[in-house]
């Protein structure tokens, strides 16, 4: 038998869940399919366990797409302060961490259960366990799963993308979007950590653990947050917000002393030698780093030429990362949906009405720090009001 639903939400991830509460609060009669045995899998692990859910500072120009005007439409109308009155409605405590981060004190539960308890309380269903199998158009939307089909008028793609796929994430929206002729801007991880070669692994990786502040820079775009040392190469804040903007065989640049003149005490110093120079490198850098930077990048001399090399080195230290660990660490999936494709006040497709797309599977990435739950409630939300 066919159950009849006035918008099928495909996906109950962050975007998902907040479409089907906005739409069902407006008295639409929504059902929500998800494939795994519970909703919000990637809510429930993001920011360590304590949900990073929106970010205080969130503008435009702190996301990535082919068409950077897209989504200012929906963040307009869908601000951080909502979602906020949203979590304190809810009683849930939380906490600012750096640059306008906002986190649960508790638990990424809290997040999950508060979109949850919205869904049940405006008559949505979410349908667990769900595999889609079949999706077809006529004068509706027919969703065919292994034990049930659906029938609606509407039908709103929020699946996500790639990053994570042992959370189970998969090509569907893309393929969807495919099988409706719609337009794909090509996939890459974002937000994700760095390979270096081998030659630059052999030298640096066995410091793994080591944690410093840098500016990265790549192609014009610059973050200075921490990097940590990994056993195959770098991540931290830093580095995953540069990779977002890295290509395969651009350099990547990293000034390791932002803001300091490494070499001044040097200078000053009556004894100029190796020494003394990586105890002014340790002031300022960690002992194990400095350590090897002195021992990998001896100066040939201690004149005033030779340690302007050395200071220059260390501000810019440029590498050519063999890769990013790709999907399988990556936090989102930027391109996706064109969004020359969409609506940026709904999100429905322009060929395809009835058709919507949110959240992560849209050519819409934001930066390290909640901007993506912010597009996430965002582009939820357009929708959702729209159906």
């Amino acid at each position: 038998m066919i159950q009849e639903f006035d918008a099928v939400v495909l996906g109950a991830g962050a975007a998902g869940l907040m479409c089907a509460m906005e739409a069902g609060r407006r008295g639409r009669r929504v059902a929500v399919l998800e494939r795994a045995g519970v909703a919000g899998k990637k809510i429930l692990i993001s920011g360590g366990g304590r949900c990073n859910f929106t970010n205080l500072d969130c503008r435009p120009e702190h996301f990535l797409s082919a068409n950077p005007h897209f989504a200012k439409s929906a963040l307009a109308r869908y601000t951080p302060a909502d979602f906020i009155a949203l979590v304190e409605k809810y009683g849930i405590p939380y906490h600012q961490k750096t640059l306008g981060q906002l986190f649960c004190d508790r638990s990424a539960v809290d997040i999950n259960g508060m979109l949850e308890a919205e869904c049940r309380a405006t008559g949505v269903q979410i349908f667990l366990n769900s595999r889609i199998t079949e999706v077809t158009r006529s004068t509706g939307f027919e969703v065919v799963t292994a034990s049930a089909a659906f029938r609606a008028p509407a039908i709103v793609i929020a699946t996500g993308g790639l990053s994570i796929p042992k959370m189970g994430a998969t090509s569907f929206g893309y393929d969807l979007a495919r099988q409706f002729g719609l337009k794909i801007v090509p996939t890459r991880p974002a937000l994700a950590p760095m390979i270096l070669d081998a030659n630059s692994r052999k030298k640096y990786c066995d410091l793994a653990g080591v944690s410093t502040e840098v500016i990265a820079s790549t192609g014009g775009h610059s973050f200075r947050e921490q990097m940590l040392i990994t056993h195959r190469g770098l991540s931290g804040p830093a580095i995953l917000q540069i990779s977002s903007y890295w290509s395969k065989g651009q350099p990547l640049q990293l000034d390791l002393a932002p803001g300091f003149e490494v070499t001044a005490s040097i200078r000053e110093a009556k004894v100029r030698d190796l020494a003394a120079a990586r105890t002014a490198l340790q002031r300022i850098l960690p002992k194990r780093l400095a350590a090897r930077w002195m021992e990998l990048h001896p100066p040939a001399a201690w004149t005033n030429q030779a340690l302007a090399k050395l200071e220059s080195q260390l501000h810019e230290w440029t590498l050519s990362p063999a890769g990013t660990e790709g999907y399988e660490k990556a936090e989102v999936t930027a391109g996706g949906i064109d969004t020359d494709e969409l609506s940026s006040k709904t999100m429905e497709s322009h060929k395809v009405p009835g058709l919507f797309f949110i959240g992560e599977v849209v050519d819409v990435t934001g930066h390290l720090g909640g901007y993506n739950f912010q597009w996430a409630w965002a582009s939820g939300a357009a929708a959702g009001r729209a159906l």
